[in-house]
């Protein structure tokens, strides 16, 4: 077993800005979702968080904060969450995990 203290970057990408706002995204209620998405895994043996046998490898990792991301924020864009959390984010994120300057991987898809 080997730890890891990883710096974890998102990238919201899109083709519109969000109407009158002029924004990708609220970039206050994206900073709680992530850090609601990262707590799940912050001084955790990733290996007893994954009992099913995954090697929770930086790109597996890279992954899954992808896929909770997406998770809270089709949430947040079909109502569930309060008004003020509102998303109106159309587009992409790319999460990228960092290990050092020289280590890193990342993973991209569609919310």
């Amino acid at each position: 077993m080997h730890g890891a203290t990883y710096t974890c970057d998102v990238v919201f990408k899109t083709n519109k800005l969000a109407p009158t706002l002029n924004w990708v995204i609220d970039i206050g209620l994206a900073s709680e979702l992530l850090a609601e998405v990262l707590s799940k895994y912050n001084m955790k043996n990733l290996d007893e968080v994954f009992s099913n046998g995954e090697f929770t490898t930086t790109e597996f990792m890279a992954k899954q904060i992808f896929d909770d991301l997406k998770q809270k924020m089709r949430q947040c864009i079909h109502e569930k969450c309060s008004e003020e959390e509102q998303i109106t984010f159309e587009g992409r994120i790319k999460v990228k995990l960092f290990e050092s300057h020289k280590a890193w991987a990342s993973y991209e898809g569609d919310v």
